[in-house]
């Protein structure tokens, strides 16, 4: 069963991983290198993520650079930047675009929170998923008697208390992304 509970806990923090890319990509007030790592721009006659044409930094709190390496390219990452739905407007200087990050209004900020807590409920829905797996797989192996039924008591306490564990953390991370997107 060991090898189950850590097959479970690496498929749960999965769950957990998934969301922190994606709170990395909520804009809140504040500047973060993750803010711009989902965008993908037109290179080469392909997508590909930004940072695999360019280097993002955060200079100053509100400011993002980004530093693209192939002169040809300032455009295609400008555009980018600007048609992703973050609301930023980039200004180009050389191989350098300056993103300054725009104060949140009241309404903006209400609206991420949302967008965190669905992003949430969809993590908590997926170490769910896991967990029901983990239980349907003890039932069977109670069932065909490969375990007994107080065995099978006992690994189900085990996987609760872990899924609690995992979900416990999501609640944290929501609440640390709230305050975060509120603070202005």
């Amino acid at each position: 069963m060991s090898a189950d509970l850590k097959d479970l806990t690496r498929r749960m923090n999965g769950a957990v991983e998934v969301l922190r890319k994606e709170f990395a990509g909520l804009r809140t007030g504040r500047a973060s290198t993750g803010l711009l790592e989902a965008i993908t721009v037109e290179a080469y006659g392909a997508r590909m993520p930004i940072n695999q044409v360019s280097s993002i930094s955060v200079p100053e709190p509100r400011m993002l650079t980004v530093q693209v390496w192939d002169n040809s390219m300032v455009k295609a990452v400008e555009k980018s930047i600007r048609e992703s739905d973050l609301g930023l407007n980039p200004q180009t200087d050389g191989t350098l675009i300056r993103v300054p990050i725009p104060v949140l209004s009241e309404e903006r900020r209400a609206e991420l929170s949302k967008v965190a807590g669905r992003y949430s409920e969809q993590a908590r829905v997926a170490i769910r998923n896991v967990r029901r797996d983990g239980m349907d797989s003890l039932k069977r192996l109670e069932k065909d008697g490969e375990i007994p039924k107080d065995e099978q008591h006992d690994r189900g306490e085990e996987i609760q208390a872990l899924t609690d564990k995992i979900i416990k953390e999501v609640d944290e991370m929501l609440a640390t992304k709230e305050k975060e997107i509120m603070q202005v």
